[in-house]
This record gives structure tokens, C-alpha cells and sequence, in this order.
């Protein structure tokens, strides 16, 4: 019996960083997302293909259904990956591929893998549903991180996400700004290294608790928030802070200087997505300087 999962990907509007430590976050889930399908057959091996949002195949694999290593492969250090995610989960559930006969798995994303929507978080929370495992737990052994993108990947609104004592707290959020017409998400022509995006963050002399509080109070006030002015203000502060405990500069300061508007970065910044709030001249803007994936908020967001 073919069982087929699905994942939406996952954009963090505020609280990037902050969000590892404790901070207030605002995540979206995206129209996005990658399915799994499994498929049951007779012979020993578990047979893996990753498609593509073009339909093109990006990795397969052939794992023995036993020991759960890759007999063949077009990428080992993929093949490496999957194989440690597969035996993980089923350290969390032993019954979890326990006699199998084998499978065909297929993966197809509905987004360009380079664009940082979340292809292994959405894999996360698609193998956790096949292995009836927790994500979370999933997650922490295998790739690590604050877990907001699997909450993402879950719900289909927009939520509120914070680690208290390590413990995931999502929250439901009423956030669909009248002014959603006046922003797009636009793709910076590559994709940012998560681990190592953390990895200098872990690495600053920052005053923690100050940080969170600060990250904290303005996600509240941007999901409060009914004026497109003051919501600009408050992404503007966003960035300035973040800008100061990196000690990376804007990306507005670095590449967009003289964009009409304000410009965020998303996730780990220097790659990926940013959110461009502006007007209806926008695209234009960054069509003109070579960045041609630009994705109105109302096409993005779920």
C-alpha cells in the first residue's frame, strides 16, 4: 500500500538567530512544500529518487533495508545524510522499517532546492510522519536548529514560535497585513549555508537576554501592527539590531542602498530569500539589477 506525506516550506519573517536562544519568532508556511511517497515492493532494497521542482532527478540512492547503508549512489555525502536520518528514526521507533520487504521512495519538491525553503526540514517532518516519530526529536539528532520550520511545516497559518527550557511553543497568529500587496520575497541568486550562518552567530560576544527582548518585542508589535509605516520601522530596527550583534552590515546597506522601502533579511543572512517591502514599482527595482525570482507575498504565503 503506497502512502504519500507532504511538508510545506517555511519562511522566518522575524527572529532569525534570536529564535535558537529563546526569542519570539514569526514563521509563515509556504505554498510551497516537498511530498514522500513510499511505495512497497518484494526485493531487499530500499530505492531512493529526490525530484526536483522541475521534475528533474537531483540524488538517488539504493540502501540496504537492513543496515540502512547506501549500496549505490550518485552523491555520497547525500546518500550519508539520509542514511544517518533513516537510522535515527528508527533509534526512536524500532519497529520502523523492522522486516521490511523494501520500498521505492520518492521525493518531489515543489520549489528549486537552492532557494532555502526548507528542503530538509520539510524531509525531516516527512520521514518523522512515515516513522510515527516526534520531528523535534528527529530533528535534534540529525540537523540540529531551533525547530520553527518544522512547526511550519505542520500548519498551514501564520505562527508565533519560541523555545521555553527547549520546549517548542507554537501559537496560532493573526497576521494578514492589509499592506501584504506591498511585499514580495525575492531570491538572491544563492543559497545561504544554515550551519555555518549559526556558527558565527554562536561565535559573537553578545549580550544574550538583551537580544531576545529586544527580537521579542518587536515580533510582537509587527504582528500587532496595522500601519504600513510603522511595520517598516520596526523591520528597519529588526535589521539594525541583528546588524549589531553579527557585526554584518544590512543587506539593504550592503547591495540595495537605494531601494525605495525597506528591505529584510530572512533566515541566515548574506543568501536566500529577503522580504522587500516597498510598493508597486518593486519588482521592477529588482528585475533591473539581475534578480529575477520575485514572489508577491499573497503567491509565497499560505
Amino acid at each position: 500500500m503506497q502512502h504519500q506525506f507532504y511538508s510545506n516550506g517555511k519562511l522566518l519573517l522575524t527572529g532569525e538567530y534570536a529564535v535558537l536562544d529563546g526569542g519570539l519568532a514569526l514563521a509563515v508556511p509556504t505554498k510551497y512544500g516537498q511530498y514522500l511517497n513510499v511505495d512497497p515492493k518484494t526485493s531487499g532494497d530500499i530505492d531512493w529518487k529526490s525530484i526536483n521542482n522541475d521534475g528533474s532527478l537531483w540524488f538517488e540512492a539504493s540502501f540496504d533495508s537492513k543496515s540502512l547503508e547506501a549500496n549505490q549512489t550518485s552523491d555520497e555525502n547525500v546518500a550519508a545524510t539520509l542514511s544517518s536520518i533513516l537510522k535515527q528514526a528508527q533509534k526512536l521507533n524500532p519497529g520502523f522499517l523492522e522486516n521490511t520487504e523494501g520500498y521505492d521512495i520518492t521525493t518531489t519538491l515543489t520549489f528549486d532546492r537552492n532557494w532555502g525553503l526548507g528542503s530538509s526540514s520539510t524531509l525531516i517532518n516527512n520521514i518523522a510522519d512515515w516513522a510515527s516519530v516526534d520531528p523535534y526529536r528527529l530533528l535534534r539528532y540529525t540537523f540540529g536548529g531551533s525547530g520553527y520550520d518544522l512547526a511550519c511545516a505542520k500548519y498551514d497559518h501564520p505562527i508565533s514560535y519560541q523555545l521555553i527550557q527547549g520546549r517548542p511553543i507554537v501559537k496560532k497568529v493573526d497576521f494578514n497585513p492589509e499592506f501584504k500587496t506591498f511585499l514580495y520575497f525575492v531570491y538572491l541568486n544563492k543559497k545561504q549555508n544554515s550551519r555555518e550562518a549559526i556558527a558565527n552567530y554562536k561565535n559573537q560576544k553578545v549580550e544574550k537576554s538583551v537580544l531576545l527582548q529586544k527580537i521579542s518585542d518587536i515580533t510582537e508589535a509587527i504582528v500587532r501592527t496595522k500601519s504600513y509605516t510603522d511595520f517598516q520601522e520596526l523591520l528597519q530596527i529588526h535589521e539594525e539590531v541583528l546588524s549589531s550583534a553579527l557585526k554584518i552590515k544590512t543587506v539593504q546597506s550592503q547591495l540595495f542602498s537605494d531601494f525605495d522601502g525597506v528591505i529584510k533579511s530572512l533566515g541566515g543572512w548574506g543568501g536566500d530569500f529577503v522580504l522587500a517591502s516597498g510598493n508597486e514599482k518593486t519588482p521592477d527595482y529588482f528585475k533591473s539589477r539581475g534578480f529575477k525570482t520575485i514572489i508577491p507575498y499573497q503567491e509565497m504565503v499560505l
